[in-house]
């Protein structure tokens, strides 16, 4: 008894200290992952995106990734606050709309908006805010090749983020080999479907598209899944009259336009 005893008192004492070792670590409960609310992709997720991990949300640019993000800052916000880092120039990387995250369920009054010129800057100012504590998500551009992140500074950042609990949110058309590395998740995200309003030519408006997001690499689940989001218009307007569908082919370019995920 008295053995038992000291073995739950050193248990207590090294889960309190180390909280990555604990059992809760190895479950995906709400205390450790953060969902987007979207219920096809927090299953194929696993309930959602892990804390205390880098992930990724990989794609061609205007794919859904700012529309996932915008819902992980949604749910960040709710109680907490977000933080976005982006670059001053939106030719090299997405740039967040305001009135789309706004739509999306984001609390703009707590929400850090962080611009930045180049990969080190990015990379200082996640370590910055990642390092605070403050912030249960962060959403981090990424630039592959020579240009980008280095190895040891994602080593860094990852050992942050374990600390802070946090989500560190990586996004870029694609994982530069030491990103995929350090990312714990890694999704993928390709539009499938285009949804038009009115008549084909210039007077069509774009209604929508469905993204279809795959899991590349996850350390708490298996990876392969994937999943359906459907993604509309951010602004309100009367409702759509005659919609067509246009199956996306893999070497049209997608639409430069924000919208937001709807499920």
């Amino acid at each position: 008894m008295a053995a038992n005893a000291a073995f739950l008192a050193l248990r207590e004492r090294l889960d309190a200290r180390h909280r990555d070792a604990a059992a809760a670590a190895f479950v995906t409960s709400e205390d450790v992952v953060v969902a987007t609310g979207i219920a096809d992709l927090d299953r194929a997720l696993a309930g959602g995106f892990t804390r205390g991990t880098i992930s990724t949300i990989e794609g061609a640019p205007s794919s859904g990734r700012s529309a996932i993000v915008a819902r992980l800052l949604a749910q960040a916000t709710v109680r907490g606050l977000g933080a976005i880092v982006q670059y001053e120039d939106c030719e090299r990387a997405e740039t967040f709309h305001p009135p789309a995250l706004a739509a999306a369920g984001v609390r703009l009054d707590r929400l850090l908006i962080v611009p930045v010129r180049d990969p080190l800057g990015a990379a200082r100012a996640a370590d910055i805010i990642v390092r605070s504590g403050a912030f249960p998500v962060v959403a981090i551009p990424t630039l592959g090749g020579a240009r980008g992140i280095s190895a040891a500074t994602w080593t860094r950042l990852a050992s942050l983020t374990h600390r802070a609990n946090a989500v560190l949110v990586a996004t870029g058309v694609e994982a530069s080999e030491e990103l995929r590395y350090f990312a714990s998740l890694r999704v993928g995200c390709t539009i499938e479907r285009v949804r038009w309003n009115g008549p084909s030519g210039p007077f069509g408006e774009l209604a929508g598209f469905d993204v279809r997001i795959d899991v590349r690499k996850h350390k708490r689940a298996a990876p392969g899944k994937t999943a359906l989001v459907r993604c509309g218009p951010y602004e309100s307007r009367p409702t759509f009259h005659d919609l067509r569908d246009h199956v996306l082919a893999a070497e049209e370019p997608p639409m430069r336009r924000p919208l937001r995920a709807v499920g």
